[in-house]
């Protein structure tokens, strides 16, 4: 895989990876801005944007209209670091893609009515995801249990209901254009499409964008957590469910593969460790899951699951911390870790061959640090050594780093 770099004047850095296999062009916008660029009393505005950036601008009033007649789809999301749009369409129309995100970028002018249909939307997907869906709250309960001081405590789709439906035009407004610009994106452009003309395109369509030249991100960081932090709360669901989290590095720290590994040796398959022995042998759990956040900031490493009839909360969390124990003081076997690295590996080589896959990977990886990382990535994984994992283990599975949250249904008190 060969990846292309340009920046722009203005400050866009622009991404490309030729893959003439396919006839598509992907191409991927993301912006740095994320739920950690807002204020902790007004929450959700980055993923309101998003649902707004979709609105059409006064040159190009109708966003999907265009693109459908070229033949191409679109979508975005967004989370606490980043906003991500990307785009598939024809080879022979991606110019039409570059002249619609182009349009966007710092184009955009809202309206009163637009505001409104999108935040009504907002507000639907809120009370539907975290207020009428079992279990959809965990989000707003474990955040801010598990971060005090950092933005991370809240999640991308706001802390609360009120403050999306509070939003004004004006704050709207200040968010967009404080981040919304080309020397706060990357552009990435994958599929079958040169770097001659992905590079030609770009500066047509991008290299007129002013840029905003924003302050430096001073973003707190969150203080090592010196006791254990536990919550219980009532819910009516039917199964009770048990949540735990311990902090870990960021994204771009040398110990990031390490904790990813050591998830999918826990979790990742039906022989991992907790559900060979946790579900299938010892019947503690009905399912269980382990995963990291991925977070460009210190992140957090999760453990979930639902305990079995007849097991309670505490017995549940036991058994983990059990498993928990074994990786900090004994080392992963070399054919239990080779076991990951190769489901890693094999991950990413069907992932990339996907060209919107690429491209997004591509998009990210630039703004987190390079895109060349994207290269390193199997190489880095490959090195992490038994050794390391059990040291890691050992310094992050401690209680006084545990976050634990006991979500209880209303019938089965323990």
């Amino acid at each position: 895989m060969k990846i292309d770099k340009l920046t722009l004047d203005n400050g866009l850095r622009v991404v490309h990876c030729h893959m003439p296999q396919t006839r598509m062009v992907a191409l991927d916008v993301a912006y740095d801005v994320g739920a950690r660029d807002e204020h902790p009393d007004h929450t959700g505005l980055a993923h309101l944007l998003e649902h707004l950036m979709f609105g059409g601008t006064p040159r190009i009033p109708d966003y999907d209209g265009p693109l459908q007649m070229a033949g191409g789809e679109s979508n975005a999301w967004t989370n606490s670091d980043i906003t991500n749009f990307y785009l598939t369409l024809p080879d022979t129309n991606v110019e039409t893609g570059m002249w619609l995100e182009s349009d966007r970028m710092t184009g955009m002018a809202f309206t009163p009515q637009g505001l409104e249909v999108q935040r009504r939307v907002v507000m639907e997907e809120f009370k539907q995801r975290c207020l009428n869906k079992p279990y959809g709250d965990v989000g707003h309960l474990l955040s801010p249990l598990s971060y005090k001081v950092h933005p991370y405590r809240w999640p991308a789709i706001g802390s609360c209901l009120e403050h999306v439906e509070q939003t004004t035009l004006a704050d709207v407004e200040a968010f967009y254009r404080r981040f919304y610009a080309p020397d706060n994106a990357v552009l990435a452009i994958v599929g079958d499409i040169g770097w001659d003309d992905a590079r030609r395109l770009a500066c047509k369509w991008f290299d007129q964008l002013p840029s905003v030249s924003s302050a430096p991100r001073r973003l707190p960081q969150e203080p090592p957590q010196k006791e254990e932090r536990r919550l219980v709360v009532e819910r009516n669901v039917p199964f009770d469910a048990l949540y735990m989290t311990f902090h870990m590095c960021g994204h771009n720290d040398a110990r990031y593969p390490v904790f990813d590994l050591l998830s999918d040796v826990l979790a990742n398959g039906a022989s991992s460790r907790l559900r060979l022995r946790l579900v299938k042998e010892r019947k503690l759990f009905n399912t269980i899951d382990a995963s990291i956040s991925g977070t460009r900031d210190a992140g957090l490493f999760h453990i979930s699951g639902r305990p079995a009839t007849g097991v309670t909360l505490p017995q549940a969390e036991e058994a983990v911390w059990h498993e928990l124990e074994l990786l900090a003081h004994e080392p992963v076997g070399q054919r239990e870790l080779e076991k990951v690295k190769n489901k890693f590996e094999s991950s990413r080589i069907f992932g990339n061959i996907s060209y919107l896959n690429v491209a997004v990977s591509l998009a990210w990886n630039e703004l987190a640090g390079k895109a060349d990382d994207l290269l390193a990535e199997v190489p880095r994984y490959r090195a992490v050594t038994a050794l390391q994992a059990m040291e890691t283990a050992a310094a992050t599975f401690r209680n006084d780093n545990a976050s634990v949250l006991y979500y209880q249904g209303s019938s089965n008190r323990f």
